[in-house]
């Protein structure tokens, strides 16, 4: 079985129904088509801009520190009829041990959260393979 592919978020750009997640690794960038509230969360996140209030993935990072949990990491991990599947990989430390926990997530939810705990996002090597190569796009 392949490893799955580290990526990173080479950039966000709006188009007229939400936004468009580029994520590359080597030659090929992937698009993830998100909403705009997310997609502009994303964007803010790859900027550093400052809020004046946590937006929804801050408060989530929140949340998880005060529970003593992080987000190892992410994966995009199917593409079923043109839709993206995501997992989050928590780890949660407590006086009784750890304890590590999968969670089902809207990929835009995840790249956010990973985005927001610097953790790292990988895709699934058969996913990667079937999304189309969107670098072009980038370009435009």
């Amino acid at each position: 079985m392949k490893e799955d592919i580290e990526v990173r978020v080479k950039g966000v750009a709006a188009t007229p129904q939400g936004f468009g997640v580029f994520l590359e690794s080597g030659q090929k960038v992937i698009a993830i088509f998100v909403d705009r509230s997310v997609g502009a969360s994303i964007a803010m996140l790859i900027e550093h801009v400052k809020t004046p209030r946590p937006l929804t993935h801050k408060t989530i990072g929140n949340i998880l520190a005060g529970l003593d949990a992080e987000v190892l990491r992410v994966v995009v991990n199917e593409l079923k009829d043109d839709t993206f599947y995501a997992r989050a990989m928590i780890k949660q430390e407590s006086e009784l041990g750890t304890k590590a926990v999968e969670i089902d997530m809207r990929p835009s939810d995840a790249i956010a959260i990973a985005l927001e705990q610097e953790a790292p996002i990988f895709v699934n090597p058969s996913v990667w393979e079937e999304a189309e190569d969107m670098s072009w796009a980038l370009e435009q």
